[in-house]
């Protein structure tokens, strides 16, 4: 694939050398490797579990604790019913295309992006223009059987693929179809042409229990379980609308043909909001005016349909005054994520917020913006973040007839004529029998003019004809004896109402991997000393403890510091290793640590120690309570190594001098 990715400093990005440190830094590996392993699947080493541990505890406290939200832990099995209610299983799907000689499954859309990506490579190099190629091996063995020779395209046709790329979100299955056999779009391994795209469900299905006659699905995502719960979740704000939950937990999704390492899996970690919110608030937010002038790189929607993939970078407040974010709240937590991924230190030049095309939103969404990270693998959705309107706890609430909604006292009561349409039981029951629940919910949907309308003629004519879908024929005969509409008057006393909600939901695998490769670069002038510049606060390891030397005179100096860094609660990984202290500081700047103490001589006679800095190797000297103040406050975002250095006294070592 063809890139302007760079490191963290600006060099050319090697996947290759960066998915090894990886792996030789075990920081994860795929799923079952001694019978093959499983695609889709990963295990994390010591290092990427702890790196998710600490930006969970993050993302907690970013948004749990400071925005006051109701954590929740639902069932990862649910049951069949709670997803065909919400759509899941008829409509959540990829599009695949089977190539029809080889058997291989690809999806659609990254089949068309690929291929017209090289299109467009070989475009460039035809013309003399610059292309970066990025060194995957999989792909190289992928293209021995396709053309190498560059081509030229016609500049109506360039113009026309950079549309398509632009645009291909916004494409149905049948439109990837019809784009597939117009540009010739085959199997990029093996020149095939492949079959027209098919809809495949991308949930796991199993059973509850050992007959297997209750089917169900390992969850997709969080969210059923939340809006499931909003009863208890009401009761516990004391009926005080807005208020969010929270859920951190893992879902499944049958990937077909997973790739890109974390970026596409089949077992994923999610942290997901719902925020409830009154629809006649006008969806703003309390806290709004802390963030209006917060600006944000936006890709819209009018842009993308244009062709063009350029952000514009304005205040979340005139995007919400011009409407291009839908309301206030949306924006709110559009900022909130922003500077929860600036918090952890994800690069800020290669984040962005992409409104949804038309076809990508749901008919009941009021509007949906991606936070993408830009990756190796280009721009990839990492935060979705929707106003889903009340959808969600409408169709649960007709399926199950739970009243999941909100009842409030009106401050001013209120008379209310309305006309009312009820079976009468014992005439109904015997010509209805089962059928006689879904009539009378038949005449509860009919609205006003329509109740009224059939009061007329039942008045006139004797009998009304009701379509009721659910019984045989679709419709059903009532006579006076069976039904009566009537007009009464009473005092409206409560207002009731579905809220509306609006849905930040976080890939962390997403998020892990992106931040993996924005603070991944290596040291100028040698290529081979990589290092991770994670920041502090959410370094895997605080502190690596070097000994000078092996020396056996060390050893309480040794125990002494072990013992107060525990204390603090400092992660720490000792090296004393029989290699040279500055090969020691090096392979632990690839798994990230930021800061190192050093045991020497001098530190036998003062008790002094040196602190270094893993991104500028520079180091200082003090007392031990001094470097473990500083690291404390370091490592919890209190303080950064530019204020550090200026108040402990520079320290230049010979150690220092070979790095």
């Amino acid at each position: 694939m063809t890139s302007d990715y760079k490191t963290q400093k600006g060099q050319e990005f090697d996947r290759g050398a960066f998915e090894s440190l990886l792996k030789r830094k075990v920081f994860l590996w795929q799923s079952f490797e001694p019978y093959g392993a499983v695609k889709g699947l990963f295990d994390y080493g010591p290092p990427l579990e702890t790196l998710e541990a600490e930006v969970i505890n993050i993302w907690r406290d970013h948004f749990i604790r400071s925005e006051k939200m109701m954590a929740l832990k639902c069932s990862m099995l649910t049951p069949y019913e709670v997803l065909k209610t919400s759509g899941h299983v008829d409509k959540f799907a990829d599009y695949m295309c089977k190539d029809p000689k080889t058997g291989e499954i690809l999806r659609s859309d990254h089949l068309i992006k690929e291929v017209i990506e090289s299109r467009l490579s070989s475009d460039k190099e035809a013309r003399g223009e610059k292309v970066e190629v990025v060194d995957d091996p999989k792909k190289k063995k992928k293209a021995s059987k396709v053309a190498k020779t560059a081509v030229k395209l016609e500049d109506a046709k360039r113009t026309e693929y950079e549309h398509m790329l632009a645009t291909l979100d916004d494409c149905t299955g049948d439109d990837m179809g019809a784009l597939i056999k117009k540009h010739d779009i085959r199997n990029p391994g093996s020149g095939n042409e492949v079959e027209p795209p098919v809809a495949v469900n991308l949930m796991f299905q199993t059973q509850i229990g050992a007959t297997g006659k209750e089917p169900a699905f390992l969850r997709p995502e969080t969210a059923q379980g939340q809006f499931l719960s909003f009863p208890k979740l009401l009761e516990y704000s004391d009926g005080q609308l807005p208020f969010a939950s929270a859920s951190i937990g893992y879902s499944f999704r049958n990937e077909l043909s997973p790739r890109s390492g974390l970026l596409r899996v089949r077992e994923f970690l999610m942290a997901e909001v719902e925020h409830f919110v009154d629809p006649e608030s006008g969806k703003r937010h309390p806290k709004f005016h802390l963030v209006k002038d917060v600006k944000l790189p936006l890709l819209s929607r009018k842009t993308q349909n244009d062709g063009g993939s350029q952000t514009t970078t304005i205040t979340i407040g005139e995007a919400v005054e011009t409407k291009l974010v839908d309301n206030e709240t949306l924006g709110y937590f559009l900022v909130r994520i922003m500077l929860f991924m600036q918090k952890i230190g994800i690069d800020m030049t290669k984040l962005r917020f992409r409104q949804h095309m038309q076809n990508e939103m749901a008919h009941y969404a009021a509007d949906c913006w991606d936070c993408e990270l830009q990756s190796s693998y280009g721009w990839i959705e990492c935060v979705g973040c929707a106003d889903r309107s009340a959808y969600d706890l409408s169709v649960h609430m007709k399926a199950t007839g739970v009243p999941l909604m909100v009842r409030e006292p009106l401050k001013e009561p209120y008379r209310v004529e309305e006309w009312t349409a009820g079976l009468d039981k014992k005439r109904s029951g015997p010509k209805f029998k089962k059928d006689a629940g879904k009539v009378q919910s038949a005449l509860d949907a009919l609205t006003q003019d329509m109740r009224e309308k059939l009061s007329i003629s039942m008045e006139k004519e004797g009998k009304v004809s009701v379509d009721v879908p659910d019984v045989e024929g679709g419709k059903v005969e009532l006579e006076k004896d069976l039904v009566s509409f009537q007009k009464e008057s009473r005092m409206e006393t409560m207002r009731e109402y579905i809220p509306n909600v609006i849905e930040p939901s976080f890939g962390i695998g997403r998020i892990l991997y992106s931040l993996m490769e924005h603070v991944y670069w290596t040291r100028e002038g040698d290529a081979a000393r990589s290092v991770m510049s994670f920041k502090p606060t959410v370094a895997p390891v605080k502190v690596l403890v070097v000994p000078l030397q092996k020396d056996a005179r060390f050893a309480s100096l040794l125990s002494q510091l072990e013992q107060r860094l525990d204390d603090d609660a400092l992660s720490f990984r000792v090296d004393q290793s029989g290699v040279s202290i500055g090969k020691r500081y090096s392979r632990n700047d690839e798994l990230g640590i930021p800061f190192g103490i050093t045991v020497d001589y001098q530190s036998l006679e003062d008790n002094s120690f040196t602190l270094r800095d893993r991104d500028s190797t520079k180091q200082v000297r003090a007392s031990l309570d001094q470097i473990l103040e500083a690291v404390g406050k370091m490592c919890r975002g209190k303080e950064t190594w530019a204020e550090v250095s200026k108040k402990l006294p520079a320290f230049e070592g010979k150690e220092e001098r070979d790095e």
